[in-house]
């Protein structure tokens, strides 16, 4: 059984950048994804990258946040900022023009980061790739760019004490449901052409209230390959995950999941 802990948002800003570095050194973080379009990217690649040789590094597409890399109208405003949401993408992916759009806004964000460092795997902000129609067209982009994971999002419903009696719980559940929906249809397309994903995920039912305990209750009667997706920790932000954050550094959490049968690796490594 293989885990990954993975951190999404790497170069959004420079201390999520910082986060990424002493995650990996000084915890047990094993990969990361990064946003081509992130106002620290250069940052990522320049002064966290080369110290991290063993990290393993996604893709986070994002057609969500921030300037695009390419004109794409029909996906931001004028100013070339993005301003359409998820249950746009949901209501549009299969307009044609829009497709067309994605497609050279994902080429862009992927040959971005190709030129910097090797990619071993592909996942998206918000989870928009895993709107199938937006997934036949990720899995293409990942076969042509030879990227052998792409991430689906099945999480298994379980209970962590106290936490699934908050709101944001009662929201989430709406999310597990829509994302396993969304993999039942999407694991064709990783069969079809040829790829390789993770058997489950651990982040979405939980989301804003991720922590050892719900890494801990997450992983009980699973198998496979789990990816665990966490944030890492800005202090700069009103909502800065540090209760993620800290889980990387719980040597306790690292022990137990060890002692689940789990080898903790990223997917460069399985390569």
């Amino acid at each position: 059984m293989k885990f990954i802990l993975n951190a999404d948002d790497f170069g959004m800003s420079k201390e999520l950048n910082k986060a990424v570095l002493e995650g990996f050194n000084n915890g047990f973080l094993t990969s990361a994804s990064i946003c081509a379009n992130g106002s620290a990217f250069s940052a990522a690649v320049y002064e966290i990258i080369p110290y991290c040789p063993d990290l393993g590094i996604g893709v986070h597409l994002n057609i969500i946040e921030g300037k695009s890399l390419t004109k794409c109208p029909l996906l931001t405003d004028k100013n070339g900022y993005f301003n359409k949401n998820y249950l746009y993408f949901i209501l549009n992916s299969f307009n044609k023009k829009l497709s067309e759009e994605i497609e050279q806004e994902f080429r862009a964000q992927i040959e971005m980061v190709k030129q910097y460092v090797p990619i071993d795997h592909i996942d998206s902000h918000v989870h928009v790739h895993a709107i199938p129609g937006i997934f036949n067209l990720v899995c293409k982009l990942a076969q042509e760019y030879k990227i052998p994971y792409v991430r689906t999002q099945h999480e298994k419903f379980y209970l962590t004490p106290k936490k699934w009696l908050s709101f944001k719980f009662g929201i989430n559940i709406v999310k597990i449901l829509l994302l396993n929906y969304f993999t039942s249809l999407n694991r064709n397309n990783i069969k079809k052409f040829e790829l390789k994903t993770n058997d489950y995920i651990l982040g979405v039912g939980y989301t804003g209230m991720m922590d050892s305990e719900t890494i801990r209750f997450g992983l009980k009667n699973l198998s496979g390959t789990v990816e665990a997706l966490i944030h890492p920790y800005d202090k700069t932000l009103d909502n800065s995950h540090s209760a993620e954050f800290k889980l990387i550094f719980d040597k306790q959490l690292e022990d137990e999941i060890i002692r689940m049968g789990y080898t903790i690796t990223n997917y460069k490594k399985q390569v």
